[in-house]
């Protein structure tokens, strides 16, 4: 209990740290008056490929921050708890590749934020409880569905100002993580009775051995 504690809080450092680097750098904005939209992805220029790295750090205003805070604290820790063996691939991969993505084909436009991000990782983490067919990682695939359900509509063209191309293409990077990685999650918890087919969690007596498991009462015998 102390370890799965322990580790418990050690997967909130990261992202902890990450959202508190995040914070900061708004804040020198905010307090300075300046814009560093300029370090977003640009699509097809070649000076918009740094955005690949620093886009995901940048936020148009505090609102922006503050939506994706909870969701970045909340599935980072889930994703270094979870799948800590595969954590940084699956975090660096989702940091990386909807960037590249939305450089290739989104709008010309700057884009910001870490939301493409938070797509792959709640998109991971549904779709690997899906591809595993874990209780576990169902029951956490659940529990994002239930916070995060409302992010599908974030992949369509909707709010002017919103760079629903990063949305998509970072689901479409947490659905092909979870599917290459579907065999490296969390070890599969086994059961006694899956290892013997013919037996089953309720067999506490076998019916043909009832005079050897339950004798009789005092004064009575079972029938020959």
């Amino acid at each position: 209990m102390a370890k799965e504690k322990q580790q418990l809080i050690q997967s909130f450092r990261f992202p902890a740290y990450l959202l508190g680097f995040l914070w900061l750098i708004h804040s020198v904005q905010a307090l300075r008056g300046w814009s560093w939209s300029f370090l977003g992805v640009f699509p097809r220029e070649t000076s918009g490929l740094i955005g690949v790295l620093t886009g995901p750090m940048i936020h148009g205003s505090w609102e922006h921050l503050i939506n994706n805070s909870l969701p970045v604290l909340i599935l980072g820790a889930g994703i270094f708890y979870f799948f800590r063996k595969i954590s940084w691939q699956i975090f660096i991969v989702s940091w990386i590749s909807p960037g590249i993505a939305t450089w290739i084909a989104a709008r010309p436009s700057f884009h910001i934020g870490i939301s493409g991000v938070i797509y792959s990782l709640a998109f991971f983490v549904f779709f690997s409880g899906v591809f595993r067919k874990d209780v576990r990682s169902m029951t956490l695939s659940l529990l994002v569905a239930f916070w995060y359900g409302s992010m599908i509509w974030g992949v369509f063209p909707g709010k002017e100002g919103i760079s629903w191309e990063g949305h998509l293409f970072g689901a479409i990077t947490g659905i092909a993580l979870a599917f290459y990685y579907r065999k490296a999650g969390p070890p599969k918890k086994k059961y006694s009775w899956e290892d013997d087919p013919e037996s089953s969690p309720y067999d506490i007596i076998e019916p043909w051995n009832y005079k050897e498991n339950m004798p009789p009462p005092e004064g009575f015998s079972y029938p020959e």
